[in-house]
């Protein structure tokens, strides 16, 4: 699923600037990073696709750590409006994914 636009843009103000670093201790450029390396992985998330088309992304960061990054798609930038580390199933799910792929 080829979703991303390009050149690849990120949308940052203050309704989303700093809520991932209070709330899950995630910078900003990280959630960045989760959308640049490789491997990654891009999923519908119709549960909360009423309003606007969203998505979920799995990657790391450049320092390896695991993200599940929400975003949307908006003027052609990339909107993240969640990012946290990956639950224990979403790890699981990554690395069958990787191995099923590679």
């Amino acid at each position: 699923m080829i979703i991303l636009p390009d050149p690849l843009e990120f949308e940052w103000d203050k309704g989303n600037i700093d809520k991932n670093l209070k709330k899950h201790k995630i910078v900003n450029q990280e959630a960045e990073q989760v959308f640049i390396n490789e491997p990654k992985f891009i999923l519908e998330d119709a549960l909360h696709s009423k309003i606007e088309k969203r998505y979920m992304i799995w990657g790391i960061t450049n320092k390896k750590k695991r993200l599940s990054v929400f975003f949307t798609i908006r003027k052609n930038r990339v909107r993240v409006i969640s990012a946290r580390d990956m639950h224990r199933k979403e790890r699981r799910r990554y690395e069958k994914e990787i191995k099923t792929n590679t």
